[in-house]
């Protein structure tokens, strides 16, 4: 478990958080999102849209029962729950990463017939207060599997660490774009 201080410190280093569209964010069009009104800290929002996620022709997963996590800055990520994962699709991997939102992450490995895709995928085993409702929920890379949102294929967020699925009626920049590492 982190100590306090570094949660905090971790908290405070952000200078946007949703409250001021920053001059060069875009304008959102009627029916878009602008990535820059999503808060800080992040909100969790159900999401009754199908989701799919898929390897090929093998479904990974199948959802209308997600939570999409907004975060300023950030295109938003789906958490599946695990019931509407295929659990013997996918099995835990090595090392984990830290949010100083969500807690201590944790990495999975999607595996089937003659593929396997280490680390495409993560969940909170254990979230930090504010964020339980996600524990155990899957969010998968959309830059390694094909995500879908109602049918259409998501693109992935700009950067290898980040995991955020980019619909079409989400505009940005986006964190993870050349230039952000500032934001």
């Amino acid at each position: 478990m982190p100590s306090q201080d570094w949660i905090e410190a971790n908290r405070a280093k952000w200078k946007h958080r949703g409250q001021e569209r920053p001059p060069f964010a875009l304008a959102p069009q009627p029916g878009q999102e602008s990535v820059w009104d999503y808060p800080r800290p992040p909100r969790l929002a159900p999401d009754p849209r199908e989701v799919v996620v898929r390897l090929g022709s093998v479904e990974i997963a199948r959802s209308s029962r997600t939570i999409r996590l907004l975060e300023t800055a950030s295109p938003p990520t789906f958490y599946i729950p695990p019931d509407d994962v295929t659990m013997n699709a996918i099995e835990r991997a090595a090392g984990g990463s830290l949010c100083e939102w969500k807690g201590q992450a944790a990495y999975w490995t999607v595996t089937v017939p003659g593929q396997r895709f280490e680390r495409v995928a993560w969940s909170y085993p254990e979230p930090f207060p504010g964020f339980e409702a996600i524990r155990d929920y899957f969010v998968f890379y959309p830059d390694q599997l094909e995500c879908f949102v109602d049918g259409i294929r998501v693109l992935p967020q700009p950067g290898r660490f980040y995991g955020g699925w980019v619909t079409p009626e989400l505009v940005g920049p986006f964190k993870g774009e050349p230039g952000s590492e500032m934001w």
